[in-house]
């Protein structure tokens, strides 16, 4: 147990040092975990630009195995099809969470049926709740009193945005029947209009913006 402590705030103090470094997840599967290549890149622009922050512009990328997640305090993960977590996977992402880290995973179409199950690894006692409407995480910034905004249509089904909570704290957020990413990525790929992809970068702002002062 002590062993644990020590490492943990070992972790804990990367995070102090790393505060404004965000990485990729890739996890194993076949998923392509690499979807949305500009998507990070420009909502990290929008936020040093409108939020105050001072984020590295080129995120990084990390295993979900891999110690270097505790270098990260924001980890975002997308994809369209499987996922799988080892057990020693499922356990490493765990204490990230535990210890303060915070995992965005957004659905790019197809991850879902396939999440349930891995989550389950990582916290075997906990289920994805849906965050009300009044939840902070939609108004720290800017104000969507609506919740989670829609940005593509997918299967029409409405927006939604589920959590997992550690010892009340949000340690993870899900974004369902949106495509935040998509959103966030260049003009031309989806060819969304501005008003579209500017209500996809100030909710992702919002995400960043809880993350770093919780």
């Amino acid at each position: 147990m002590k062993k644990v402590i020590i490492l943990l705030t070992f972790y804990f103090s990367l995070f102090t040092l790393s505060a404004q470094e965000i990485a990729l997840l890739k996890y194993k599967g076949g998923g392509d975990w690499y979807a949305n290549p500009t998507s990070l890149p420009n909502l990290i622009k929008f936020c040093n630009a409108n939020i105050n922050t001072k984020i590295n512009p080129k995120p990084q990328t990390v295993e979900v195995g891999s110690n270097d997640i505790f270098e990260f305090p924001f980890l975002h993960m997308t994809g369209h099809g499987n996922v799988f977590f080892t057990d020693d996977e499922a356990e490493n992402l765990r204490n990230y969470l535990i210890s303060g880290g915070f995992l965005h995973i957004d659905d790019n179409y197809g991850m879902q049926p396939y999440l349930d199950k891995e989550l389950k690894k990582v916290f075997p006692d906990k289920e994805l709740v849906e965050l009300p409407a009044n939840h902070p995480i939609f108004s720290i910034v800017y104000k969507f009193p609506n919740g989670l905004p829609k940005i593509h249509e997918h299967d029409g089904k409405r927006a939604q945005a589920f959590g997992i909570f550690y010892e009340d704290r949000l340690v993870l957020l899900f974004t369902y029947e949106c495509d935040l990413g998509d959103g966030w990525e260049d003009e031309e790929v989806h060819n969304d209009p501005f008003e579209v992809r500017e209500k996809a970068l100030k909710m992702g702002a919002n995400i960043i913006k809880y993350v770093f002062d919780n």
